[in-house]
């Protein structure tokens, strides 16, 4: 049965990669539309993180920014298809603007290691292709579940030479040692860590449990950070990556202090685009003690 799974998945991303450029998002916007009207767990999901991390929101504004958070994420899930099955170089060649690549450059001229720092917002398979094709990094990922649907991430996410490394302790390791050896490495901050790999800090409005991991690889100066974001253009032509350095707080050994400032410019960018963050994930699922459980 999880063959036939993996089997029809792989085969529905194949399809949504034939489409032209334009169908592909209004299929992605239609199946969003869809997520929004009937009721869903996204939706559900979704509903609470908006009215949890945006509270000043009236009724009418919070579904308005609801509907059109599912619309990005329907749109992110048949844009990445098309990442996961196209040639690398096309979904390069959709990236319209770059702001801040001199800082990605210097990065990579500084002799240090390097860790890419991105998160859920916009279209993160565009991205790595992106950042793949600047260097040639180690790229953390959480596995998908459906065994065919790994193997082609495994496969497509390697196209431009660069190597990837599941969320396992032997990917850790491999991500740790890339960095200590002078390579580069990619990780989303943003997926909720267990209690014990984390800190809560603040994060629009509320406290999220962050990963002390990212900041950690930056303590001692051994690395550069740099904060990296592939953004949806209004015009739905493709997307601006957008790269930062990672601020002087990151790289503080108080390590609440490094985390709250790496969570302080994974908001600024999460409110700068707010619907394109994916809000259907369970980021909150872990709350500070005393508080009740919004899932």
């Amino acid at each position: 049965m999880e063959k036939l799974k993996g089997a029809l998945v792989v085969g529905f991303l194949r399809l949504f990669a034939l489409l032209p450029w334009r169908a592909v998002q209004a299929v992605g916007a239609a199946i969003g539309w869809l997520m929004w009207k009937l009721p869903n767990g996204s939706r559900a999901v979704a509903s609470t993180n908006l009215s949890k991390c945006f509270p000043e929101l009236d009724a009418q504004a919070h579904q308005h920014l609801l509907r059109q958070s599912l619309m990005d994420i329907g749109k992110t899930l048949t844009e990445s298809a098309c990442a996961w099955i196209w040639p690398a170089q096309k979904s390069i060649d959709l990236v319209r603007e770059v702001e801040g690549l001199e800082v990605l450059q210097a990065a990579l001229a500084s002799g240090k290691g390097v860790v890419g720092i991105t998160s859920h917002l916009g279209n993160w398979e565009v991205l790595n292709h992106f950042y793949c094709a600047q260097c040639k990094p180690i790229i953390f990922y959480r596995p998908p579940k459906l065994k065919a649907v790994d193997e082609l991430l495994r496969q497509q996410r390697v196209q431009l030479g660069n190597r990837v490394a599941p969320s396992t302790k032997e990917g850790i390791i491999s991500v740790i040692k890339e960095v200590r050896k002078g390579g580069a490495v990619g990780i989303p901050a943003d997926p909720e860590p267990s209690l014990s790999a984390g800190v809560f800090v603040p994060f629009c409005a509320t406290q999220a449990l962050t990963s002390k991991f990212v900041p950690g690889m930056l303590t001692g100066g051994k690395a550069v950070g740099v904060f990296l974001h592939a953004l949806r253009l209004s015009d739905g032509s493709g997307y601006k990556v957008i790269l930062e350095a990672a601020p002087s707080d990151m790289y503080s050994d108080q390590v609440e202090t490094a985390v709250a400032a790496m969570s302080t410019v994974l908001e600024k960018y999460v409110r700068a685009y707010p619907s394109q963050y994916m809000w259907s994930m369970k980021r909150f699922k872990k709350r500070p003690a005393g508080e009740a459980k919004w899932y």
